[in-house]
């Protein structure tokens, strides 16, 4: 038998006039569990919240695991292209030309990676739509702000390395290898 009392006040205040009722009625009723309604709805989602604390705090570790891993990759690959901007600068390139192409060779890079992880991430959104509260797995917002942050990180990772690499000596660039 389960019994709710509804009360304007503490409901804990309530339980001792709860166990004399229910043992006026009945003295070998037992009474236990009793909790509020609030103690009810919070076990009733400790597994779920627990879930989605989870899966946020492995998103937040992956988002910075990918952000750093995109700038060493970024920053590498640029890095590696220093021996051509020495080439292209001893030919007579201005360093802002040589800057504008690496980082809109970058950005080609970054839009196309941006595609297939944003079509990627939408494709799997059916995976974690069960564990959402009060939000949609394709949220726009989440989807655009990551998308702006990583593009964001790969610029800067494509803009640092070149720049630097613009303001070596093309003789040192050259010997750069």
């Amino acid at each position: 038998m389960v019994a709710i009392v509804k009360t304007n006040s503490e409901p804990r205040s309530f339980i001792p006039a709860m166990t004399k009722q229910v043992a006026a009625m009945d003295p070998d009723i037992p009474l236990f569990a009793v909790k509020s309604m609030e103690e009810y709805m919070s076990a009733s989602v400790a597994a779920p919240r627990f879930s989605t604390t989870l899966l946020t705090i492995f998103a937040g570790v992956a988002l910075v695991l990918t952000i750093v891993g995109l700038y060493g990759v970024m920053s590498y690959s640029v890095a590696q292209r220093t021996n051509e901007i020495g080439i292209r600068l001893a030919l007579g390139a201005q360093s802002r030309d040589v800057l504008l192409m690496v980082v809109k060779q970058g950005s080609t890079l970054i839009l196309l990676g941006l595609v297939i992880g944003l079509a990627g991430a939408y494709a799997l959104t059916r995976l974690i739509e069960s564990l959402l509260f009060g939000v949609t797995a394709k949220d726009p917002f989440t989807f655009a702000a990551v998308a702006v942050l990583l593009a964001v990180v790969a610029l800067i990772a494509c803009y640092i390395p070149a720049w630097r690499a613009t303001k070596v000596d093309p003789l040192d660039a050259l010997r750069y290898e």
